[in-house]
């Protein structure tokens, strides 16, 4: 089975010995994504609801490279350093999916890079 590394300067490139996403077998596999604008590389200011929809900007613009987008998601995992932020996070999250609705888990976490208070990572056809 072909493996093939995804990128695109939509999103922050990988900071790290890993790869924004790589698609294998029909699905495309995405890293986790925190909310930094791709362009300054510094996360976005505002709170969860800002930095969520920056998440979300940044995985989409990796799975419209890797040949997919937010309706083929079918799993995401969620971290978020404070459950507290759940009902914001989630808001934001369901404007983006629409009426989609991938499977997901959500998972509090100590930290998070650079201080980001949420990750997401998706897992979509393609």
């Amino acid at each position: 089975m072909p493996i093939e590394t995804v990128a695109t300067s939509g999103a922050p490139r990988a900071i790290g010995p890993y790869s924004q996403a790589l698609r294998a077998g029909g699905f495309l596999f995405t890293a986790g994504q925190v909310g930094f604008d791709p362009a300054s590389g510094t996360l976005v200011d505002g709170g969860i609801g800002e930095q969520t929809r920056q998440v979300l900007q940044n995985i989409r613009a990796i799975l419209e490279a890797g040949g997919s987008g937010l309706a083929q998601v079918v799993k995401t995992t969620v971290f978020l350093v404070d459950m507290a932020d759940f009902a914001a996070m989630n808001e934001v999250y369901a404007e983006a999916f629409g009426t989609h609705r991938p499977a997901r888990s959500t998972v509090a976490v100590a930290a998070l890079p650079r201080g980001a208070r949420v990750e997401i990572e998706a897992v979509a056809a393609v």
